[in-house]
């Protein structure tokens, strides 16, 4: 069995804000910080919806939201609610009737944009009531691209004051009405001013955080622009739930968010493969060693540890501090578990000890393969360098 470790440090400790619930999912307060993607599939499209509502599912996501811009998908959203296994938020846009029509539908919560939705003021008091009965979460989504046109005249353009403005007097518009389980986010493609949105609207209430950087871009500059503007505010203990926006795969959009989380210690690390970059002194190809063992161990979810190293020069440490290692040279590799050398190995068969011993420790830890692992704080780790 695995034995209790300290949990582990953190840049620093959570903002205060107010939970909320999302379905069956806590956002807020004390609740883990949560990880959302949205479907590319035609929401009407049923079948191909919540196939693939279960890939994300499957990869780890705790909310996924589905777009309601017709008729025919706010018709379909009653049997999606129903059949996901995570929280389905509908996302509504211009039309105030879907939002009535995703809350009868037994979603989640709602996403709604005060910037495009017609007359969005004078429908506050109605929504809040139909939520409030129902039991059902919104999020106010305020975005760069689509703010109020009141406040583009006001601040010239889509400032960070002006995202702030905007969500600040809607959230005044619930909480008159007596609503108070929404969280907001500040969008922008732009992360320097996202960040600095939610640092000041971090300042002004209790409200729980949905971060995001809008129209990110391709998955690489995507990945960098979310991860930077994640890291600032996390690092600061602002935000409740993220979501990646990639011009890719939504189920790519679920792991650069766990990554992100588990980078800093706030999701339990499972798998982590710690690999060298290579350079002049490796004797062996640490690239393709590094992805065949990668390959070998995806799936497993156990909080491991593992080091591929390729030289002898840090390799032996680096492996000796993982759960699992090997220090790679000279056609050979020395096996380190726990920080001894079990075995040395040809180098043509690294790769398959690796795996082999990998599950033998997942096996000792109770844990098979495909289960998910116990939070210990820390998380074993392999490294490859």
């Amino acid at each position: 069995m695995p034995t209790t470790r300290e949990a582990p440090p953190v840049l620093a400790p959570r903002r205060p804000t107010r939970k909320i619930r999302v379905g069956d999912v806590e956002v807020g307060g004390d609740a883990p910080v949560s990880v959302q993607s949205m479907t590319t599939t035609k929401t009407h499209d049923i079948n191909a919806t919540l196939q693939q509502i279960a890939e994300l599912t499957a990869s780890g996501c705790d909310i996924v939201r589905v777009a309601c811009p017709t008729d025919k998908d706010a018709e379909a959203l009653p049997i999606i609610a129903q059949k996901s296994q995570i929280p389905v938020i509908a996302d509504i846009h211009f039309q105030p009737k879907y939002v009535f029509a995703a809350i009868e539908a037994g979603c989640g919560g709602v996403r709604v944009n005060p910037g495009n939705i017609r007359k969005f003021d004078d429908k506050v008091g109605e929504i809040a009531k139909a939520a409030s009965d129902a039991g059902v979460s919104l999020r106010i989504g305020v975005n760069a691209g689509s703010l109020d046109k009141r406040l583009l005249e006001k601040h010239g353009k889509a400032t960070a004051e002006a995202l702030v403005e905007s969500a600040v007097w809607e959230a005044s518009l619930f909480e008159e009405h007596d609503f108070h389980d929404f969280k907001i986010s500040v969008k922008h493609h732009d992360p320097v001013v996202m960040v600095q949105a939610y640092e000041m609207l971090s300042e002004r209430g209790d409200w729980p955080l949905h971060l995001g950087v809008t129209e990110a871009g391709p998955a690489f500059q995507g990945t960098i622009k979310s991860a930077t503007a994640f890291g600032a505010l996390l690092s600061k203990g602002i935000g409740d739930t993220i979501r990646v926006s990639l011009s890719a795969p939504p189920a790519e959009e679920v792991k650069v968010g766990t990554q992100i989380l588990e980078s800093l210690n706030l999701r339990p690390r499972k798998l982590e493969i710690v690999s060298c970059p290579s350079c002049g002194r490796a004797q062996v190809d640490v690239y393709e060693l590094a992805d065949s063992v990668t390959a070998g161990l995806e799936g497993m979810t156990v909080p491991l540890r593992v080091a591929v190293m390729g030289c002898v020069v840090n390799g032996p440490g680096e492996a000796r501090e993982a759960d699992l290692g090997v220090a790679s040279g000279n056609g050979k590799g020395q096996i380190f578990v726990k920080g001894e050398v079990i075995k040395t190995v040809p180098e043509d068969q690294i790769v398959e000890t690796l795996i082999a011993e990998a599950n033998r420790i997942a096996e000792e830890m109770g844990i098979d393969d495909g289960d998910a692992a116990p939070s210990t704080g820390t998380s074993p780790v392999v490294t490859v360098s």
